[in-house]
């Protein structure tokens, strides 16, 4: 058993979506979540900036004495994995391989798509892992630049003329493809699941990276013994790096509850 917590990190507050399941499936678990709200979004840095951010990241988590972490970001996931793995002594998990995992069982045509941030379209790594599984995958993707400050500004709701206008233009390329699959490859997108399941029409599975890398977690916890006692109920701290009056009413909307907590902001510069 240990009651030591776990750290979940996004460029912002998309991770949330990722803490959400995981406060399903791991109730009993200490969670620790940090957005870089001052630099949301990720999605259009370079590399070696994007290693410099998600370092930073992970060194203040680490001060929190943590037993793992989630990198609930595809963008780091994709472009930083490899060498945060490698630098540190403690389990890591990113969001491309159990996402690839659950498209391969999902789609029937082998042909997936991908929205994800640029960097993460970049960097080929879903392409990478999802041929790496199975040769004949066939895979579209698409770069959605807009949907991440569109949904940290509130306007991810059916109805919502802008994100529905938006989303039909990224999406209509893939449907052309005639995918079966789609990986939304970046945590904030399951907000945008109703406006993207109307665009994309019954025919085309949804596959959440944020839902799938919080199973791979269980899963590494419980083949490691670092399981919390099951007779316990976990708590949550969150922080953020930007101004933290507005994250209760948006942190709400990511976990779909009534949040109670406040955030502690961090001088991210400082690690």
């Amino acid at each position: 058993m240990d009651i030591r917590p776990i750290g979940v990190f996004d460029s912002g507050l998309g991770g949330l979506t990722a803490v959400r399941v995981l406060r399903r499936i791991l109730p009993e678990e200490n969670l620790v979540y940090f957005g870089d709200t001052a630099r949301v979004p990720y999605g259009g840095r370079s590399r070696e900036t994007l290693l410099k951010y998600a370092r930073q990241d992970l060194r203040f988590l680490r001060s929190l004495d943590l037993k793992a972490i989630l990198i609930a970001c595809g963008t780091v996931s994709t472009t930083s994995l490899d060498a945060l793995q490698a630098e540190n002594d403690l389990p890591i998990v990113g969001v491309v391989e159990p996402t690839c995992r659950r498209a391969l069982l999902v789609t029937q045509k082998k042909r997936v798509g991908l929205i994800a941030t640029l960097a993460s379209v970049r960097s080929g790594a879903y392409e990478s892992m999802l041929r790496k599984l199975d040769s004949s995958m066939e895979v579209f993707c698409q770069p959605c630049p807009l949907f991440v400050p569109l949904v940290e500004n509130g306007r991810f709701r059916r109805g919502d003329v802008v994100i529905e206008t938006i989303a039909r233009e990224y999406l209509e390329p893939l449907l052309a493809q005639e995918i079966d699959t789609l990986i939304l490859g970046c945590t904030h997108y399951p907000l945008l699941e109703e406006v993207i399941s109307d665009v994309c029409g019954p025919g085309v599975a949804l596959v959440s990276a944020g839902e799938e890398s919080a199973f791979e977690l269980k899963r590494l916890l419980t083949a490691q013994n670092l399981r919390g006692p099951s007779d316990r109920q976990g708590e949550a701290n969150f922080f953020v790096s930007d101004q933290a009056e507005d994250f209760q009413r948006i942190a709400s909307v990511f976990l779909q509850e009534d949040l109670q907590h406040v955030a502690g902001r961090v001088d991210i510069e400082q690690f």
